[in-house]
């Protein structure tokens, strides 16, 4: 399911951001339309994207996601509408490549998390999501990798 987790240090990256605030079960509805808002808004002001697009999970609960959709770029976006200009921080973090549709995230993220406390690490309280390979790809969901990222204290 998860490729062998490795340990790696990241580099600061500058963003262009939504945040969003939604219960849980509305979160299939808000993706596509919150990622192609922040497309459009990095490519309406001609900013180059340097890497696939990603969600930074900021607090996890069993009834809401709080979380900003986030673009890679390469100089910072002038904020309109929802979208904001923004950085997600260097840090260490544990990382491996989930395989599979997007309905298997969560075991995935079990399979991850016991690894991580397996080796002794600490978390922090976010993580992110970076969809590397997906629908626009392929058809096929076997095909789909999605990159998971857990910073440790």
């Amino acid at each position: 399911m998860i490729d062998s987790p490795q340990l790696i240090d990241v580099p600061a990256l500058t963003v262009a951001f939504i945040p969003i605030i939604v219960p849980r079960d509305q979160i299939q509805e808000v993706m596509g339309p919150g990622i192609q808002e922040v497309m459009s808004a990095v490519s309406g002001q001609g900013i180059q994207i340097t890497g696939s697009w990603f969600t930074h999970h900021l607090r996890m609960s069993s009834e809401i996601f709080d979380f900003k959709i986030c673009v890679p770029i390469a100089s910072p976006v002038t904020p309109i509408g929802r979208v904001q200009a923004g950085e997600r921080r260097a840090a260490k973090v544990a990382r491996t490549i989930y395989h599979g549709g997007y309905e298997g995230l969560g075991d995935a993220w079990g399979e991850f998390m016991d690894w991580i406390e397996a080796q002794g690490l600490l978390p922090a309280d976010d993580l992110w999501e970076c969809y590397t390979t997906g629908p626009e790809t392929s058809d096929n969901p076997a095909d789909w990798c999605t990159q998971l990222n857990r910073p440790l204290l």
